[in-house]
């Protein structure tokens, strides 16, 4: 087997499962959950002493919070077994089809089945995530350190094809339903199991073009040992840390901001849905701009970053960021929130390729796996605390604007440490 076809195999799995994250994740289900699965009034809740009623915002929110956590939690035990066993391939097949069949089932989350819907949404959010670790897993063993960027850009390229590609055709299919005879509920509910059929049906292409080299070191290695491995590392990881200052500068600077893109990306359609009321055309409209606006955007940072330097770069953008969350709080347009997408597409894409390059400047070369291997772990770890965040001021306030006005804080907080970093090697 050609290593050209394997490489091609690797980046197709990124053309698979990037459709979880543009429909799923940042588009046709949190319109759906706010619009058709949780009731205007809300959801009545009553545990441990609390007695209130939450509503989509909150709930999609908390649900977030709630499976970054599961996912921060296993990262160790995940990356051990990815490391020390040959079992990576495995597991990615698993987390696949384990995915794809939860994704498949949300067909089922009708009017009203909202437990059901958050359930199958933190089951294959977790997969999605969890699948990535094994994913990336195979990156070094693919290329050589002087092409892994070059590899994991054509694969991020292809991602962002393929998810547009899907939400392309599900919004298409959504808007022009009526005309075809079949219901919106059901065309929506159709478009979120094609999901799963896509994940599955290419992700399957993808394990049949590249292989896991297997290593006589590791045949005996149990998944018990691997997983303990992986916390040990984790934990020796964390004691190193603290002889790099920059680099501890940078990653809680990063945890910070990037939180803050994070919780933009996974509310922007809920807020737009429960707080300004926009149509689901304008708000998928929206998603799909930035999707393709997001390759060109990553593309100009680039360049902009080889003029004026990498750290100033992300700075500028942060700032963007900041100013992005300002002008959301008193929006109230479609037009408006348009704009903003295009915003947002335009600096996406850099914020996050930027800041990984960034990182490889800072950390040593000899141990730059292990300390990629941490960065991915503060990656998750920024996945936390925005949507829960946003999600208790909206059940606290009765409105998500205060929300996100309260998102601008992690972009000057992440901007103001990043500033105290040197872009220099420890």
């Amino acid at each position: 087997m050609s290593r050209k076809r394997e490489k091609l195999g690797w980046c197709i799995y990124d053309w698979a499962n990037s459709a979880f994250a543009t429909t799923i994740l940042a588009a046709v289900l949190p319109i759906y959950f706010a619009e058709g699965i949780v009731p205007e009034e809300g959801v009545r809740l009553s545990f441990l002493g609390y007695a209130g009623s939450l509503s989509a915002t909150s709930l999609w929110g908390y649900i977030n919070g709630f499976s970054a956590i599961l996912i921060v939690g296993s990262a160790p035990i995940l990356g051990g077994i990815a490391d020390y066993t040959s079992r990576k391939k495995l597991f990615l097949i698993i987390s696949c089809y384990a995915g794809s069949l939860f994704t498949c089932l949300m067909f089922f989350c009708k009017a009203g089945a909202v437990f059901y819907t958050l359930l199958l949404f933190c089951l294959a959010h977790y997969c999605f995530v969890g699948g990535n670790v094994f994913y990336d897993s195979f990156l070094p063993f693919l290329s050589k350190d002087d092409e892994m960027d070059r590899l994991s850009g054509h694969g991020y390229a292809l991602g962002y094809l393929g998810g547009g590609l899907v939400l392309a055709m599900n919004m298409a299919f959504i808007q022009l339903s009526h005309k075809i005879g079949v219901p919106k509920d059901m065309a929506i509910r159709l478009s979120m199991a094609s999901v799963g059929v896509w994940w599955a049906m290419f992700g399957t292409i993808s394990f049949l073009m590249f292989h896991e080299d297997r290593f006589p070191a590791t045949d005996h290695i149990g998944m018990r040992e691997a997983a303990v491995a992986g916390l040990h590392r984790a934990w020796q990881t964390t004691k190193t840390l603290n002889r790099h200052k920059h680099v501890m500068t940078f990653l809680l600077a990063y945890m910070i901001y990037n939180d803050g893109v994070q919780t933009v990306i996974k509310m922007a359609s809920i807020y737009g849905k429960d707080e300004l009321h926009l149509s689901t055309g304008i708000l998928l409209g929206t998603l799909l701009m930035i999707q393709f606006v997001g390759i060109g955007g990553t593309i100009l940072m680039s360049r902009i970053a080889r003029q004026f330097g990498t750290k100033r770069t992300i700075m500028a953008t942060l700032m963007i960021w900041f100013g992005v969350t300002l002008f959301a709080y008193r929006m109230s347009s479609s037009l408006e929130y348009l704009l903003l997408g295009l915003i947002v597409g335009l600096v996406l894409g850099g914020t996050q390729a930027l800041s990984r390059s960034l990182y490889g400047r800072l950390v040593p070369k000899e141990r730059s796996a292990e300390f990629f291997g941490y960065f991915s772990v503060f990656a998750k770890l920024s996945a936390i605390w925005g949507p829960i965040l946003f999600a208790f001021i909206r059940q606290i306030t009765g409105t998500s604007r205060l929300s996100i006005l309260s998102l601008s804080l992690f972009f000057l907080t992440g901007c103001l440490l990043l500033f105290l970093v040197r872009e220099t090697k420890q």
